[in-house]
């Protein structure tokens, strides 16, 4: 039997939300000194406490709990050559990855191809009215949900997705909240990227976009006027 003596954390930062992968091994813990792994910005990204090195207990910075969450992991599963999921134990959001640095790095890495498998799924040019401009809005908004920054007032952060040519439409199903990102332009893609979260309102309308970037609480607040926004192309 093989045993493994060096890992890879593959985790976005609770601070500044890029992904790092750090390398540790066996031989980085003590007995009874913790381990802590920080991000290059110098947040906190994983603390690691052990006794024996037979047992570890993982202390995980929450973005979304904005609180640590407590995983206790056997030496032998972490030096197994298999891959630990880290989530928020509240919403169950993945928040990263321990284990062989091949095997992480694959699975951070898959979002990537399924962004572009569902580009090529819709037929690319052919459906969007920029593919390159909706290819990088869906991997703003993966990042965005990754650090639990997509959810809706009720609580909800499964927020679904319906893709359109010029759009995705983000609706929660628990209250039926709707908010649109456009992602034709690249004044579109400057608004998402400036965005850290998307808070969908409580059975209520968003729109985000690069002409009018205000909320328009068309259904929360029927007798609101709506700002006035030049007219996008028709699909």
């Amino acid at each position: 039997m093989r045993i493994d003596t060096n890992a890879v954390l593959a985790m976005r930062c609770p601070e500044c939300g890029k992904m790092e992968y750090h390398d540790f091994s066996r031989f980085s813990f003590s007995r009874g000194k913790a381990f802590h792994i920080t991000c290059s910005c110098g947040a906190t990204k994983l603390i690691v406490n052990t006794k024996n090195l037979n047992c570890y207990w993982l202390q995980i910075p929450c973005v979304v709990c904005e609180t640590k969450h407590l995983l206790e992991v056997s030496g032998k599963s972490l030096w197994s050559g298999k891959v630990i999921s880290l989530s928020c134990q509240e919403t169950d959001l993945e928040l990263g990855h321990i284990g062989p640095k091949s095997r992480v790095s694959e699975m951070t890495a898959s979002y990537e191809d399924e962004l572009e498998a569902l580009v090529k799924e819709f037929g690319c040019d052919s459906y969007f009215h920029n593919s390159k401009i909706m290819y990088e809005v869906l991997n703003c908004l993966h990042g965005i949900a990754e650090r639990g920054g997509l959810y809706c007032q009720c609580g909800n952060y499964k927020i679904e997705v319906d893709i359109f040519p010029d759009r995705l439409e983000l609706q929660c199903k628990k209250c039926d909240s709707i908010n649109i990102i456009y992602a034709e332009t690249e004044d579109d893609l400057k608004v998402i990227q400036q965005v850290d979260t998307i808070e969908l309102a409580r059975h209520g309308f968003k729109c985000l976009d690069s002409l009018s970037n205000t909320c328009l609480d068309s259904i929360s607040n029927p007798g609101k006027p709506k700002k006035a926004r030049r007219k996008r192309s028709k699909t």
